[in-house]
């Protein structure tokens, strides 16, 4: 436990960092699937595919918070029926925070994973074939491993776009003390007491640090990975 934060300050730290991590953990095989279909798929509404994948971009994240409520909530299409049927309930809850973040950051997977694919050339998947490779093995043994620079570099962003996620979040899980209030909640909400000012800074300032050094992990990833794939 770093020394200088307050245990409630700590625990929106670990909770954003497994808040992140799991939206990661969720999205990282949909979301190079869906790259790999935008970047080699020919067919009839694949421009409408591509815009509502990148809306999530474009849209206030509080417009996308309240969307997931309305289908995952309590009362929503979907959620009503996993509440009365499962007895799962997801809104309001560290699953919501996870998706909420999840959908937010899968445009990033997605465009980062798509460039890496588009970058592969289409020869080596041509040879593949014509010596009797099915899609999938072509797709895992040589299409994802030479898009890897892109696919890391979308799931660190993906990573770094969960640790500063709010609107979506506050909208969708609420801000529940060692639930739901992630960092930028745990800023927020300090913000708004009397003698808050000092912890927001600190989680400010750790914000800032986490922030960084996802991107600066991601740029030393992807050269790693292009250096042993020969592209120095």
């Amino acid at each position: 436990m770093l020394a200088f934060l307050t245990d409630s300050e700590w625990t929106a730290v670990r909770l954003s960092a497994e808040v992140a991590l799991w939206a990661v953990v969720v999205s990282v095989v949909p979301g190079v699937l869906c790259a790999w279909v935008l970047a080699r798929g020919r067919f009839r509404g694949k421009a409408l595919l591509d815009a509502v994948i990148h809306l999530p971009l474009v849209l206030p994240p509080v417009v996308t918070g309240y969307a997931l409520l309305l289908v995952l909530g309590r009362r929503g299409v979907v959620g009503r029926w996993l509440d009365e049927t499962l007895g799962i309930e997801i809104a309001f809850t560290r699953t919501a925070a996870v998706i909420a973040a999840a959908v937010i950051g899968f445009p990033l997977l997605v465009r980062a994973s798509r460039l890496g694919i588009e970058l592969v050339d289409r020869g080596l998947e041509d040879a593949a074939r014509t010596l009797g490779a099915g899609t999938w093995r072509r797709l895992l043994t040589i299409t994802v491993p030479l898009a890897l620079p892109g696919i890391l570099t979308g799931v660190v962003l993906t990573f770094a776009r969960g640790l500063g996620e709010f609107g979506a979040t506050i909208t969708f899980a609420g801000n529940v003390a060692g639930e739901t209030r992630t960092l930028p909640l745990a800023v927020y909400t300090f913000t708004q007491v009397p003698g808050g000012d000092a912890p927001a800074m600190r989680l400010v300032v750790i914000s800032i640090v986490l922030s960084l050094t996802a991107l600066l992990m991601s740029e030393v990833l992807a050269r790693r990975v292009s250096a042993r794939l020969g592209r120095r």
